[in-house]
């Protein structure tokens, strides 16, 4: 069970972080990257951004390449939110594979 206080802090860096990367996305061309959701360990100092890829298949591509080029991101958002937040947390990158997932059970279920 989330606090108020990680729901809040969670909100602010997918709202952030939607907007770091769609600016990055102007340079991949053919790739659409949003953030699905954010969660933020109880102690506030480490956050995991889920990812949603289109299309999927490039879905590992781009994760691995946000998590080495990780410092650069964490410093913008840190310019971003530095006066709404007094430590910005680690953030690491994962897949949401959710829609694949919906996919898979509409097939199934059509069967």
């Amino acid at each position: 069970m989330d606090s108020t206080r990680q729901n809040k802090i969670s909100r602010l860096i997918q709202k952030e972080l939607g907007d770091i990367l769609l600016r990055l996305q102007k340079e991949t061309r053919g790739i659409m990257v949003s953030v699905s959701a954010v969660r933020v360990s109880p102690d506030l100092g480490i956050s995991k951004a889920y990812l949603s890829v289109f299309p999927s298949e490039k879905g590992a591509e781009v994760v691995n390449h946000l998590n080495e080029n990780v410092k650069a991101i964490r410093f913008e958002l840190g310019n971003r939110v530095r006066h709404q937040l007094r430590i910005i947390p680690e953030i690491r990158f994962y897949i949401d594979d959710s829609l694949d997932y919906i996919d898979n059970i509409d097939k199934l279920l059509k069967e």
